[in-house]
């Protein structure tokens, strides 16, 4: 069954229940096979977030922890690191 649309926090651990579940029949989650269920849960929460909209990269808009200003040993540039 495909994935339920929507934001809230019942949809998403709805879509992770249900992406578990096809895990624990047929051992696979979409196209990938993951080692071990604690693997495929992780993953599936990943992909459950994604669809959602909120997922914690910056490719998919989620939020990222700002950049630290960070002096180099020679005092005249300063580096942004994440």
């Amino acid at each position: 069954m495909p994935l339920k649309k929507g934001s809230s926090q019942k949809t998403i651990s709805a879509n992770i229940g249900e992406m578990v579940g096809a895990y624990k029949e047929k051992g696979k989650i979409g196209t990938s096979k993951p080692k071990s269920k604690s693997a495929a849960v992780k993953q599936a929460a990943a992909i459950a977030y994604a669809k959602a909209g909120k997922a914690r990269n910056k490719k998919d808009g989620g939020e990222v922890a700002p950049a630290r200003v960070v002096k180099k040993k020679d005092g005249n540039r300063k580096v942004s690191i994440y």
